[in-house]
C-alpha cells in the first residue's frame, strides 16, 4: 500500500534543499546524476505519482520500480522506450518493494525486454501471495481484526466486496527472480552500489546506495515531505512494523552518510537525508506521547486517528480508512511490546487500549 497522507504534521522547520526545480512531465525524464535519469509516472489515487529510476547499464538500462498496472502508465512506459530509453532496451529490473505503484509493471517489463526481476526475497514472495488473494473470499481472520479495531458493520461489508483487489493492480509476476540481499554489492554500469534493506513500511525493503555517485535511491523508507505508512495487517496482527521502520531508520543513518542526494519514491529529491530522518523519529516520538495521554482513557484503535492525523479519516473511505487504521495500530503494538499500553477485549470483542499504569 502507498503511504498514509493524513499523518499528523509537526511543526519542523523544513532543512531539506531540492535542488531540481522542475518535475519530468509523463513519459519524458530528466536526468539527476551521470547516467541516471528521473521518471514520473502517474498514479490513479490521492497519491498522484509514483517516481522510478533508469540507470544506464552498459548498452541499455536498469530499471528501479514500474508504476502500477494502469493504461496511462503501459502508456508513458511506450513513450519513453520510443524517446529517453530508445536505446538499448532494459536488461534488469530492480523492485524496492511489493507494493502495486513500485511492482506493477514489473510482470510487463521484464516479459517485454526477456530479462530478470530483482527484487528481495520476502518482498518476492509476499507480492506472490497477494495476487494470490485475487478472486477469494475476504477471510474471516482480516473481518475479525477489523471488527476488533472498532470498524463498523457497514465498513466491514465495503471491506469484503474489495477484498482482493491487489492482483488487479499489478501484471502476473515473473515466475523466478534474482534475490537482493542486505549489504550486497553489485555494478550497474560503471558504478558499485550497495543494498540497503529496511522493514516496517513493508516486509524487506531494498534502498540503492552508490558511493561513487553519493546517491540513496530510498523507495519509501525515506520521504522528504511525507511520512511512510507503517501499519499493521491482519495477516499478522500482533506485529510491530513501528519498532521495526524506527530502528532501520537508524541503520539507514548509520551505513549512508548525510551528504548524499536522495531519490524517494514520492515528493522530489533532495538533500538531508540524516536531517530527515531526525525530523521523522522526532515526529512519531510527539505522536506516540499525544496517544500515551489520550490512553488515560480507554480507546479502541478507530478512536485513536485524531491523536495521530491532522485531519478527520473519512470511515465511508475504506482506502483512507484501512491505511489509518492499520497505522493506529501499528503505534498501539509498538506501545504494548514497550510495556506502556494493555490491550483489552470487551464481550463484543473489540479491543480497548489503555496506559499500563
Amino acid at each position: 500500500m502507498p503511504y498514509q497522507q493524513n499523518k499528523y504534521i509537526d511543526n519542523i522547520k523544513n532543512t531539506l534543499t531540492y535542488p531540481f526545480g522542475n518535475v519530468p512531465d509523463v513519459g519524458s525524464a530528466c536526468q539527476v546524476a551521470p547516467g541516471l535519469l528521473w521518471i514520473r509516472m502517474p498514479l490513479p489515487i490521492a497519491l498522484s505519482h509514483i517516481n522510478l529510476w533508469a540507470i544506464e547499464d552498459g548498452k541499455g538500462w536498469t530499471i528501479v520500480d514500474t508504476g502500477m498496472q494502469t493504461v496511462d502508465t503501459t502508456t508513458a512506459w511506450n513513450k519513453l522506450f520510443a524517446g529517453p530509453l530508445n536505446i538499448g532496451g532494459v536488461k534488469r529490473v530492480i523492485v524496492t518493494h511489493m507494493h502495486p505503484d513500485h511492482v506493477g509493471m514489473a510482470g510487463w517489463l521484464t516479459r517485454k525486454f526477456n530479462c530478470r526481476l530483482w527484487m528481495t526475497r520476502v518482498e518476492y514472495l509476499t507480492c506472490r501471495t497477494l495476487r494470490g488473494d485475487t478472486g477469494r473470499a475476504a477471510p474471516d481472520d482480516a473481518l475479525l481484526f477489523y471488527r476488533t479495531a472498532g470498524w463498523s458493520e457497514d465498513a466491514i461489508d465495503h471491506y469484503s466486496t474489495r477484498f482482493g483487489n491487489f492482483g488487479k493492480m499489478i501484471h502476473a509476476m515473473p515466475d523466478s527472480y534474482r534475490r537482493l540481499q542486505d549489504k550486497e554489492t553489485f555494478l550497474i554500469g560503471t558504478h558499485q552500489w550497495t543494498v540497503v534493506v529496511g522493514q516496517g513500511h513493508s516486509p524487506e525493503h531494498a534502498c540503492l546506495y552508490c558511493p561513487d555517485l553519493k546517491i540513496l535511491i530510498s523507495g519509501d523508507q525515506v520521504l522528504p515531505k511525507i511520512s511512510s505508512n507503517v501499519s499493521v495487517y491482519p495477516i499478522e496482527p500482533d506485529a510491530n512494523p513501528m519498532g521495526e521502520w524506527l530502528a532501520s531508520l537508524e541503520k539507514i543513518k548509520q551505513d549512508v552518510p548525510e551528504d548524499v542526494l536522495v531519490l524517494p519514491a514520492h515528493n522530489e529529491p533532495f538533500y538531508g537525508l540524516h536531517t530527515r530522518i531526525d525530523q521523522l523519529v522526532n515526529s512519531h516520538a510527539n505522536a506516540f506521547e499525544r496517544l500515551r495521554a489520550a490512553l488515560h482513557q480507554p480507546k479502541r484503535a478507530v478512536d485513536t486517528f485524531p491523536f495521530l492525523f491532522y485531519r478527520e479519516i473519512n470511515p465511508s473511505d475504506q482506502f483512507q480508512l484501512g491505511l489509518a487504521t492499520g497505522e493506529s495500530v501499528a503505534h498501539l503494538n509498538y506501545l504494548i511490546r514497550r510495556g506502556e499500553v494493555i490491550e483489552q477485549l470487551d464481550d463484543n470483542g473489540i479491543a480497548w487500549y489503555r496506559i499500563s499504569s
